[in-house]
């Protein structure tokens, strides 16, 4: 691990503990040249992680796409970072544990709605309406009407 401030090749680990769900685990580590200490997280990687898509072509999983798509939900709503990041982990996590190496791209959609559901009604129907293709204001309502039910 490189050190952030001078670049030196040697760290050393002084603590690790593991988030509170068990899926990160966060260390601190001192750089053994200038001394100064910094933090690294560990995740588990999703390898050889394929998306069908609509139309059955297939393309490598991005992370980043899936960030991107529920941070324009969240867009100006008051949801903070971490638990965006804590959102996309656990979506992540789910997918990771079907043990498939593809997966459509309306499951990852099916997702995302359920995690967007618990963080913020506003961004719920914001992803809905592209995700389930609203054809009208009427249909935009009643996905609004089935939410206050629930």
């Amino acid at each position: 691990m490189l050190c952030p401030f001078c670049n030196h090749p040697e760290t050393k680990v002084i603590d690790s503990r593991e988030s509170t769900d068990g899926k990160v685990i966060r260390r601190r580590r001192e750089c053994l040249k200038c001394q100064k200490r910094f933090s690294t997280y560990e995740q588990l990687e999703l390898l050889n992680f394929v998306v069908v898509k609509k139309d059955g072509r297939k393309e490598d999983y991005k992370r980043e796409k899936l960030e991107k798509g529920i941070r324009k939900a969240l867009e100006k709503r008051p949801i903070d970072g971490k638990k965006i990041e804590e959102a996309i982990d656990e979506i992540e996590y789910k997918l990771q544990l079907d043990k498939n190496c593809e997966v459509s791209v309306r499951t990852i959609g099916k997702l995302v709605l359920e995690k967007l559901k618990e963080l913020d009604d506003v961004a719920y129907l914001r992803f809905a309406s592209v995700y389930k293709g609203f054809g009208s204001a009427d249909s935009f309502k009643k996905e609004a009407e089935k939410l206050m039910e629930n």
